[in-house]
């Protein structure tokens, strides 16, 4: 058999074996950025922020009004600003 069938076939006992209790899941969890409390710590507009990592002021909104989340290269961009809020103005000018 193939190594993909014999992942495959894996994969499947070690669901079933979860699905029994047997064994616990592995579950991946990512931190979604609070777009607005970020927005607010650097003391910027919906327009400033989106001009500074290269997004539309809508997807800005979206994302403070919870109907999208940042994901990929900006999502990495925003829980930067977060964790170091001086780094803002290198990505403002």
């Amino acid at each position: 058999m193939s190594s993909i069938a014999d992942d495959i076939i894996k994969s499947l006992e070690q669901a079933v074996e979860i699905k029994k209790g047997n064994l616990e899941a592995n579950v991946t969890r990512y931190e979604i950025a609070d777009v607005k409390a970020i927005r607010e710590q650097l003391h910027v507009t919906q327009k400033e922020l989106a001009m500074a990592i290269d997004v539309s002021v809508d997807t800005v909104k979206s994302w403070e009004q919870g109907r999208r989340n940042p994901t990929g290269l900006a999502s990495k961009v925003l829980n930067l600003l977060n964790k170091e809020p001086e780094l803002y103005s290198k990505f403002s000018d």
